[in-house]
């Protein structure tokens, strides 16, 4: 299915369903993340784990497949000592994702690449070089060097993920766009002390409208919320829809991330899933799936619930 397809399903109002998480799934399921590049560098070993990954949600349900390249920029991968495996890392990620496509006999399903705008961060004091945010032209490299990649490979639409960082955020943007393929934009909030919906950043609380500037600068074919409590969903998607006017998604996470090891504590039950799920599409969201911490079984209860 070429994303046309999607394309005509969003404008006929219907509903698509991404996949879960990528890489806490690796995880969970026994691959080691790294202390410096999380779950990109996973690949490399984990291959067969990924596929399988792959191939489980999209019998869930999944529509659309997510490249395990969340966490594998230049970035990222320098810092854990795999800059020169860059290609390799990618290239494996992204055949993973079609290799589980074709095994599975669902050419209809479509295969995302994940671009971030992740940079290195410490998993302990040891290392507080990588608490210091790159220069913007280094960044910028990175992005468009992932992107141009996604592209070559043959990813069918670029996921934005985790959209927070307001002086990151066009630099992600301009790199995806760059390609000329389709862009999702998945930006990321949580509340501050006072209630209000801002930026996941911790550092300071930056109010989430802020963010959505970009959006009167770029065209992007979707955007939403993501990596994201389920119960700040409903509020963050009211103000994006202040801003932007084209096909809505929700894809939350559930538990924490202890760098470089997500906390499977208090996971959001699939029927309390679909719960919000049907507040969100009640609201005009036509794109749903699951973040870090959620699995198949999450992506079966809301293809079994709502399309």
């Amino acid at each position: 299915m070429s994303y046309t397809s999607i394309e005509n399903r969003l404008q006929n109002g219907n509903i698509v369903l991404l996949d879960g998480g990528t890489g806490t799934e690796l995880e969970k399921r026994g691959a080691a993340m790294d202390p410096e590049a999380w779950c990109g560098p996973a690949t490399l070993e984990n291959a067969d784990i990924l596929e399988g990954i792959h191939r489980d949600y999209i019998a869930a349900g999944a529509d659309i497949i997510t490249a395990n390249t969340y966490a594998s920029s230049r970035l990222m991968l320098e810092h854990a000592g795999y800059a020169d495996r860059f290609e390799e890392v990618n290239r494996a990620a992204i055949a993973a994702a079609f290799h589980a496509r074709q095994t599975i006999g669902r050419d209809d399903v479509l295969v995302a690449g994940s671009l971030s705008h992740m940079c290195p961060m410490a998993a302990d004091s040891d290392r507080p070089d990588l608490n210091r945010e790159p220069p913007l032209e280094v960044m910028r490299d990175a992005f468009h060097e992932l992107a141009t990649l996604l592209c070559d490979a043959g990813c069918d639409l670029i996921l934005l993920e985790m959209m927070y960082y307001p002086q990151r955020i066009p630099l992600a943007f301009e790199a995806a766009l760059a390609t000329g393929l389709p862009v999702w934009a998945g930006f990321s909030v949580r509340r501050d002390e006072a209630g209000n919906v801002v930026s996941f950043a911790p550092e300071r609380s930056i109010p989430f409208d802020e963010l959505l500037t970009i959006l009167d600068e770029v065209d992007v074919q979707a955007a939403g919320l993501m990596h994201s409590s389920a119960d700040v969903i409903g509020e963050a998607t009211a103000i994006l829809q202040q801003q932007y006017k084209g096909p809505l998604m929700a894809y939350p996470d559930s538990g924490y991330f202890r760098m470089p090891h997500w906390q499977f504590e208090d996971v959001i039950e699939p029927e309390a899933l679909v719960d919000f799920a049907h507040a969100w599409v009640d609201d005009g969201v036509q794109i749903l799936g699951g973040c870090c911490g959620l699995s198949p079984k999450h992506i079966a209860a809301l293809h079994k619930a709502i399309t």
